[in-house]
């Protein structure tokens, strides 16, 4: 299951996780974000143990949104080492975020 981050604990759970982490940038009134919520969550039992996948509400936690210039959602974006290491913006399949994920391993 995909981990809650927000303004609080996100250098903890993103930036300092040894693994790749998504993160899913997404709001409850976000159409789009809705549709790629159940990829998500399947993305993170596909990859459990491997990558740390998680989901922050930007109306929760604005800081980070605008700290990493979040302007539409849902945006995903993928970290390595801390940094940000790619990116997709809209609702996408499934492959996509997997083929991005598979590049970070």
């Amino acid at each position: 299951m995909a981990l809650a981050v927000d303004d609080s604990n996100f250098d903890d759970i993103v930036i300092k996780s040894d693994k790749p982490v998504l993160v899913d940038f997404w709001a409850e009134w976000c159409g789009p974000c809705r549709m790629i919520a159940p990829l998500v969550e399947e993305i993170s039992a596909d990859f459990e143990g491997r990558v740390v996948v998680t989901k922050c509400d930007v109306d929760n936690s604005p800081e980070v949104a605008s700290r990493f210039g979040i302007r539409n959602i849902p945006t995903i974006l993928f970290f390595k080492n801390g940094a940000v290491a790619d990116k997709q913006v809209g609702a996408v399949p499934k492959s996509n975020l997997v083929n991005k994920l598979n590049a970070l391993l």
